[in-house]
């Protein structure tokens, strides 16, 4: 392990850390406000304080399996060092100020583990790779997505038949009371998976400093700090993207707001529970696809839907890209 890091440049990583847990927070605010504004449930200045509670106080209901696998799941513990956190946070950080400028609402948990298995094999090579929790997150790619259309469509189908012999104002009526409950499920799983991959990021570099122990853990100042920078960049969230998820990609009723949002909820309270680093992006995505198809085909804009798959296909390249740049670029400076 690297022990010759000194405090200033340590606190610098972890600042550089948390304001990727920042700009997280920032950049995926609208994957928990997106339908329930669309539905115009709520107005967007609050529910993104809705959002931001629910997002802070996911530490009380989850683990940190998440965490764990950030750590030690996607590259080898032992060849993790400053400079390679330094490029994996880079590669996340500019990768999310990109989509985020251009309104493409792309993985921030992808991008960070693209950061990560960039910065690790420009050190270590093909070797520095924990191919199985590396394969486990990219097939999340394909199966977080697929389940939240599922459930949602499903949801969508028992719904209708619950609620046939009703008006069509006492089913909107009901389902803009049971929005709050689906937003605030989906606020706490947005919180309790994507918060743990930065907490993962500044365990495993701690750990490579010999500040853990011989045993990886989570510091519990870590978990409130992380929290606290997520729920802030919810806080500060982007519109650009709330109008891409919740308006551009099909027109949403507050009775398909909560079958969306209840969709991805169950799919991130399992892959939470279960250890697995998913996109809160891309689960949202599916699940309001789901809900567009369910109505019918066409209601679906497709092409709005494909562009942001394509994003989600080279999100974990790109991201390497960079940080595999920023490893060099730092041996060159160091040098």
């Amino acid at each position: 392990m690297d022990t010759a890091l000194g405090l200033p440049v340590l606190v610098g990583l972890i600042a550089v850390a948390l304001l990727f847990d920042f700009l997280n927070g920032l950049h995926d605010a609208a994957n928990s406000i997106a339908t329930i504004v669309s539905t115009r449930v709520l107005r967007p200045q609050f529910a993104v304080f809705w959002a931001a509670f629910f997002n802070f106080v996911a530490f009380m209901v989850f683990g940190l399996h998440v965490a764990q696998t950030i750590g030690t799941g996607i590259i080898d513990p032992a060849i993790v060092d400053a400079q390679v956190i330094f490029a994996a946070l880079v590669g996340a950080i500019v990768w999310n100020l990109v989509t985020w400028a251009l309104g493409i609402p792309s993985s921030s948990s992808h991008a960070l583990i693209g950061g990560l298995v960039g910065g690790g094999m420009a050190k270590a090579g093909i070797s520095a790779a924990v191919w199985s929790g590396l394969s486990k997150a990219v097939l999340a790619i394909v199966l977080s997505p697929l389940v939240g259309f599922l459930l949602a469509m499903m949801l969508v189908a028992i719904v209708s038949w619950a609620s046939v012999r009703s008006t069509p104002f006492a089913v909107d009526r009901a389902f803009r009371i049971l929005q709050f409950a689906s937003a605030s499920l989906y606020s706490l799983g947005h919180g309790g998976n994507d918060a743990q991959k930065t907490m993962g990021i500044i365990a495993v570099l701690l750990y490579s400093q010999g500040h853990l122990g011989s045993e990886f853990s989570v510091p519990f100042w870590v978990v409130l700090s992380c929290q606290a920078a997520m729920a802030l960049g919810t806080l500060m969230g982007g519109w650009r993207i709330v109008r891409t998820m919740g308006l551009r990609i099909t027109k949403l009723t507050p009775m398909q707001g909560f079958c969306a949002e209840t969709g991805g909820a169950a799919t991130l309270f399992m892959a939470t529970f279960l250890g697995v680093p998913v996109s809160t992006t891309h689960t949202i995505t599916g699940a309001i696809v789901g809900v567009g198809a369910a109505r019918r085909v066409s209601a679906v804009r497709w092409n709005v839907a494909s562009s942001i798959v394509y994003a989600w296909v080279i999100t974990i390249p790109a991201s390497a890209i960079v940080a595999a740049l920023s490893w060099w670029a730092v041996q060159i400076f160091v040098r």
